[in-house]
């Protein structure tokens, strides 16, 4: 799936691909611990850099702290301190073998530095998601225009979905539960949910034998800009992403997170998430609510400068 994203925004072709592919866990990093050191070997560079949570992340802070060479990790410092979720094993341990933790905000800075990180490693950026998100909204908007029409959607009048996370796809009553507060919301509101499916959830749905409920479109996944594009028009987003629950923010779309915790606390304090967990009565409750919010809040995760802080900080 990555090509979509170097061919729609136009990025240099990568040097190296590991084509490390899908897998366990353990499958994933090991895979790419090993092309990640290969590749360390042979272009010995002063720094890496890894951004967010992925078993790539951990490979690549892990290769490079063993060879000696210094690890700057972007988005450092957040939690869910939930151990369930992969992703949290990542964060604190690539955090503790960097060398600069590049944190979005003072929050995931005294995070770091209650769990003992020396505060001369620790620099607060902003984040780079806000960068992507201005940068590529103007391209998307150019692009994607007709993206709405394609759809049969109307501007702010329709829910968009993300759904993937193990915890939620992998369990056969949670999958359910969404499901059902999924048909609820249509009885609601009576507009239209979009939901780009990734094949490992269309996999689950065919094994449970879940039935889509009324309202809820199934479509095939969406490039970056196409996704960008609806979040920006949606009335509200439902989702179980974390870098999703910061873009809904910094785009204003009020978004309902379909988990019990949040590794962006900031979104919540901000007015712009709220956290609903699978309960289809709880889902629908915080859907109403956010609907009512006003979508003035503050964007707390940076200016859009955050890449050029980072670079400038790296070449002091």
């Amino acid at each position: 799936m990555d090509k979509i994203f170097f061919d729609e925004l136009e990025l240099p072709k990568p040097k190296y691909n590991l084509k490390v592919g899908s897998g366990t866990h353990a499958e994933e990093t090991g895979k790419a611990l090993i092309g990640i050191e290969i590749v360390l070997e042979k272009e010995k560079p002063d720094i890496v850099l890894v951004e967010g949570d992925t078993n790539t992340v951990l490979a690549g802070a892990l290769a490079a702290s063993k060879l000696h060479i210094k690890v700057g990790h972007v988005e450092a410092g957040l939690r869910s301190y939930d151990r369930n979720m992969p992703e949290e094993t990542n964060r604190v341990l690539t955090d503790h073998i960097s060398d600069y933790l590049l944190v979005p905000t003072q929050k995931a800075k005294n995070i770091a530095l209650k769990e003992g990180i020396d505060k001369r490693k620790i620099f607060v950026t902003g984040n780079t998601i806000v960068d992507a998100v201005y940068q590529n909204l103007r391209l998307a908007q150019k692009r994607k225009k007709n993206l709405l029409d394609k759809l049969n959607l109307k501007r702010k009048n329709f829910f968009l979905i993300t759904a993937h996370r193990e915890e939620n796809i992998d369990i056969k009553e949670k999958l359910k539960n969404l499901f059902r507060a999924f048909e609820l919301l249509f009885e609601q509101f009576s507009l239209p949910l979009i939901y780009p499916i990734h094949p490992r959830t269309k996999k689950m749905i065919k094994r449970f034998h879940l039935k889509v409920p009324k309202g809820l479109n199934l479509i095939d996944p969406l490039g970056y800009l196409e996704f960008l594009f609806l979040e920006a028009n949606a009335k509200l987003v439902l989702t179980d992403s974390g870098g999703i629950q910061e873009e809904a923010c910094i785009l204003r779309v009020p978004c309902v997170t379909l988990r019990e915790n949040t590794e962006r606390p900031e979104s919540l304090e901000v007015g712009s998430n709220i956290l609903a967990g699978t309960n289809p009565e709880k889902i629908l409750e915080c859907t109403r609510k956010m609907l009512k919010k006003k979508r003035n809040w503050v964007n707390p995760f940076g200016d859009g400068r955050s890449g050029e802080k980072i670079i400038k900080l790296l070449n002091e």
